[in-house]
């Protein structure tokens, strides 16, 4: 499982009108994109839920590197986000963690994200990383029970040394205290969702 996304961020009076109507004209066409877990279409709006910016940040959970890589540079898709608004940098993580949530039957309306630096090793043996990935797995796992969680995700940055937890939600997000980032969902292509890995990665 990989995660990726990326943030296209805009002019403070930008028409966001004009995102909805992209996503609505053309979101379906990964409704049925092989390899591809799911990818929600999501934008932060400058002023709501506490947005300091206008932003579209689709995020993607991938089953298939090679279908993640031929959207990027094979002419699969991506080369329309550079079309239409240079070339953003893309962020991508490996997937550690992944739960389905009560309301993984529902149609998402909200996302959460928080980023998360990994800090130094704590004692010199080593192992401190494998000890936070746990504590972050078992607290994705108490996230993922809560009534209007849908599809929970926990992954890793092994460059930059960050986790990101994302979190799709069927109703208000509220539950999430510490999502850093909070999103609209316009629409939610999830061609594999059933594929993605339940629980830990290994």
């Amino acid at each position: 499982m990989y995660a990726k996304q990326y943030e296209i961020t805009l002019p403070a009076d930008y028409d966001m009108e004009i995102i909805r109507k992209r996503v609505a004209g053309a979101g379906h066409v990964f409704d049925d994109r092989a390899g591809l877990g799911m990818k929600a279409y999501v934008i932060r709006e400058r002023g709501v839920e506490g947005s300091p910016v206008n932003q579209y940040a689709p995020f993607y959970l991938w089953n298939d590197a090679g279908a993640m890589a031929h959207f990027l540079v094979g002419g699969g898709g991506f080369q329309n986000i550079v079309r239409d608004f240079g070339r953003p940098v893309v962020h991508h993580w490996t997937g550690v963690a992944c739960h389905a949530g009560p309301a993984r039957g529902a149609t998402p309306l909200a996302a959460t994200r928080r980023l998360t630096p990994v800090p130094d090793d704590r004692d010199g043996t080593g192992t401190s990383l494998a000890a936070l990935i746990e504590e972050e797995a078992e607290h994705l796992r108490e996230l993922s029970r809560h009534d209007g969680v849908h599809t929970t995700v926990l992954a890793v940055d092994p460059h930059h040394w960050r986790l990101v937890r994302f979190t799709l939600w069927a109703d208000d997000p509220a539950q999430d205290a510490d999502g850093t980032e909070r999103y609209e969902v316009l629409h939610l292509s999830a061609p594999g969702l059933s594929d993605l890995p339940e629980g830990r990665s290994w």
